[in-house]
Protein backbone atom coordinates (compact mmCIF):
# COMPACT_ATOMS: atom_id res chain seq x y z
CA UNK A 1 0.00 0.00 0.00
CA UNK A 2 1.40 3.62 -1.05
CA UNK A 3 1.16 6.47 1.45
CA UNK A 4 1.51 9.56 -0.15
CA UNK A 5 2.84 13.32 1.66
CA UNK A 6 0.10 15.64 1.08
CA UNK A 7 1.08 19.33 0.48
CA UNK A 8 -0.62 22.56 -0.28
CA UNK A 9 -0.91 24.68 -3.97
CA UNK A 10 2.74 26.45 -3.12
CA UNK A 11 4.17 23.27 -2.24
CA UNK A 12 4.45 23.13 1.75
CA UNK A 13 4.28 20.01 3.59
CA UNK A 14 0.71 20.15 5.13
CA UNK A 15 2.25 17.24 7.96
CA UNK A 16 -0.35 14.73 6.32
CA UNK A 17 -0.91 11.74 3.95
CA UNK A 18 -2.87 9.70 2.32
CA UNK A 19 -3.62 6.29 0.60
CA UNK A 20 -2.94 5.66 -2.79
CA UNK A 21 -6.64 5.40 -3.89
CA UNK A 22 -8.17 7.70 -0.74
CA UNK A 23 -10.22 11.05 -1.78
CA UNK A 24 -8.22 13.84 -1.93
CA UNK A 25 -9.24 16.50 -0.01
CA UNK A 26 -9.71 20.65 -2.14
CA UNK A 27 -6.52 21.75 -1.66
CA UNK A 28 -4.42 18.41 -1.03
CA UNK A 29 -1.54 17.67 -3.31
CA UNK A 30 0.71 15.62 -3.85
CA UNK A 31 4.20 14.90 -6.04
CA UNK A 32 4.63 12.54 -8.90
CA UNK A 33 8.02 12.41 -10.84
CA UNK A 34 8.70 11.52 -14.32
CA UNK A 35 11.95 10.78 -15.48
CA UNK A 36 12.56 10.89 -19.28
CA UNK A 37 16.62 9.58 -20.71
CA UNK A 38 17.84 10.83 -24.21
CA UNK A 39 20.51 9.14 -25.52
CA UNK A 40 23.41 11.22 -27.89
CA UNK A 41 21.11 9.87 -31.21
CA UNK A 42 17.69 12.09 -29.60
CA UNK A 43 15.78 9.44 -28.89
CA UNK A 44 14.06 9.02 -25.38
CA UNK A 45 13.68 5.46 -23.74
CA UNK A 46 10.55 4.54 -23.46
CA UNK A 47 8.62 1.61 -21.80
CA UNK A 48 6.07 -0.49 -22.45
CA UNK A 49 3.38 -0.70 -19.36
CA UNK A 50 2.71 -4.59 -18.85
CA UNK A 51 -1.31 -5.33 -19.88
CA UNK A 52 -2.16 -6.07 -16.59
CA UNK A 53 -0.56 -2.54 -15.10
CA UNK A 54 -4.00 -0.29 -13.38
CA UNK A 55 -3.98 2.46 -15.68
CA UNK A 56 -2.48 3.41 -18.93
CA UNK A 57 -2.06 -0.65 -19.39
CA UNK A 58 -0.66 -2.27 -22.71
CA UNK A 59 1.34 1.24 -23.68
CA UNK A 60 4.09 2.97 -24.47
CA UNK A 61 5.37 5.35 -21.90
CA UNK A 62 7.76 8.10 -21.36
CA UNK A 63 11.07 6.32 -19.84
CA UNK A 64 9.64 5.87 -15.64
CA UNK A 65 7.10 7.86 -13.53
CA UNK A 66 5.69 7.17 -10.32
CA UNK A 67 4.18 9.17 -7.17
CA UNK A 68 7.00 10.38 -4.25
CA UNK A 69 5.97 8.03 -1.01
CA UNK A 70 5.66 8.94 2.35
CA UNK A 71 8.94 10.62 3.48
CA UNK A 72 10.44 11.77 0.39
CA UNK A 73 11.25 14.32 -1.88
CA UNK A 74 11.13 14.80 -5.68
CA UNK A 75 14.63 13.49 -6.46
CA UNK A 76 14.18 10.69 -4.21
CA UNK A 77 11.71 9.59 -5.67
CA UNK A 78 12.38 9.81 -8.95
CA UNK A 79 16.25 7.89 -8.48
CA UNK A 80 13.68 5.37 -6.91
CA UNK A 81 11.72 4.83 -9.55
CA UNK A 82 14.09 4.20 -11.97
CA UNK A 83 15.80 1.34 -10.31
CA UNK A 84 12.79 -0.02 -9.44
CA UNK A 85 11.44 -0.24 -12.65
CA UNK A 86 14.49 -0.38 -14.96
CA UNK A 87 17.32 -1.15 -12.23
CA UNK A 88 19.15 2.20 -13.47
CA UNK A 89 21.29 3.95 -10.54
CA UNK A 90 20.93 7.47 -10.82
CA UNK A 91 22.12 10.32 -8.69
CA UNK A 92 19.60 13.43 -8.83
CA UNK A 93 20.94 15.13 -5.10
CA UNK A 94 21.83 18.31 -7.54
CA UNK A 95 19.35 18.13 -9.52
CA UNK A 96 16.01 19.88 -9.67
CA UNK A 97 12.90 18.43 -12.05
CA UNK A 98 13.31 20.85 -15.80
CA UNK A 99 9.62 20.93 -15.44
CA UNK A 100 6.66 20.87 -13.07
CA UNK A 101 3.06 21.07 -14.48
CA UNK A 102 0.16 21.39 -11.81
CA UNK A 103 -2.51 18.32 -12.29
CA UNK A 104 -5.47 18.43 -10.10
CA UNK A 105 -4.06 16.82 -7.30
CA UNK A 106 -0.49 17.63 -7.70
CA UNK A 107 2.37 18.09 -9.45
CA UNK A 108 4.01 16.47 -12.09
CA UNK A 109 7.52 16.97 -11.86
CA UNK A 110 9.60 16.14 -15.22
CA UNK A 111 13.61 15.18 -14.87
CA UNK A 112 15.33 15.16 -18.22
CA UNK A 113 18.50 12.93 -18.30
CA UNK A 114 20.98 12.51 -21.39
CA UNK A 115 22.60 9.17 -20.91
CA UNK A 116 23.66 6.57 -23.79
CA UNK A 117 22.30 3.17 -21.20
CA UNK A 118 22.62 -0.15 -23.08
CA UNK A 119 19.54 -0.66 -22.80
CA UNK A 120 20.05 -4.73 -22.83
CA UNK A 121 21.69 -4.07 -19.08
CA UNK A 122 18.81 -2.94 -17.82
CA UNK A 123 16.59 -5.28 -15.24
CA UNK A 124 13.09 -4.58 -15.77
CA UNK A 125 10.58 -4.80 -13.22
CA UNK A 126 8.62 -7.46 -14.40
CA UNK A 127 5.29 -5.93 -12.22
CA UNK A 128 5.22 -2.75 -14.54
CA UNK A 129 7.68 -2.81 -17.47
CA UNK A 130 7.14 -5.21 -20.14
CA UNK A 131 9.82 -3.78 -22.63
CA UNK A 132 12.14 -0.95 -23.30
CA UNK A 133 13.46 0.78 -26.34
CA UNK A 134 14.81 4.05 -27.85
CA UNK A 135 12.65 6.10 -29.85
CA UNK A 136 12.85 9.45 -31.77
CA UNK A 137 10.41 12.43 -31.53
CA UNK A 138 8.28 11.19 -34.78
CA UNK A 139 8.42 7.36 -33.49
CA UNK A 140 6.46 8.88 -30.36
CA UNK A 141 4.46 11.06 -32.07
CA UNK A 142 2.81 8.41 -34.48
CA UNK A 143 2.93 6.15 -31.05
CA UNK A 144 0.24 8.81 -29.51
CA UNK A 145 -1.49 9.39 -32.82
CA UNK A 146 -2.46 5.28 -32.73
CA UNK A 147 -3.18 5.26 -29.48
CA UNK A 148 -0.93 3.09 -28.55
CA UNK A 149 1.23 5.59 -25.96
CA UNK A 150 0.06 7.32 -22.82
CA UNK A 151 -2.07 10.40 -24.47
CA UNK A 152 0.01 13.35 -23.50
CA UNK A 153 0.02 16.78 -24.97
CA UNK A 154 2.21 16.38 -28.33
CA UNK A 155 3.24 19.44 -27.93
CA UNK A 156 4.77 18.44 -24.07
CA UNK A 157 6.27 15.56 -25.73
CA UNK A 158 7.88 18.14 -28.30
CA UNK A 159 8.96 20.44 -25.72
CA UNK A 160 10.60 17.25 -23.63
CA UNK A 161 12.65 16.84 -26.49
CA UNK A 162 13.50 20.79 -27.06
CA UNK A 163 14.32 21.21 -22.85
CA UNK A 164 16.91 18.08 -22.50
CA UNK A 165 19.77 19.69 -24.66
CA UNK A 166 19.41 22.60 -22.42
CA UNK A 167 17.79 24.46 -19.08
CA UNK A 168 15.29 27.61 -19.69
CA UNK A 169 13.49 28.79 -22.05
CA UNK A 170 15.16 30.16 -24.29
CA UNK A 171 17.37 27.96 -26.74
CA UNK A 172 20.55 30.01 -26.96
Amino acid sequence: MEIWDLYDKNRNYLGKSKKRGDVFMNGDYHIVTHICIFNSDNKMLIQLRQPYKKGWSGLWDITVGGSALHGEDSQACAEREVFEEIGYKLDLTEQRPYLTIHFTYGFDDYYLIDDDLDVNKLVLQEEEVAAVKWADLNEILNLIDNDKFVPYHKSLVNMLFDLHKTRGAHFK
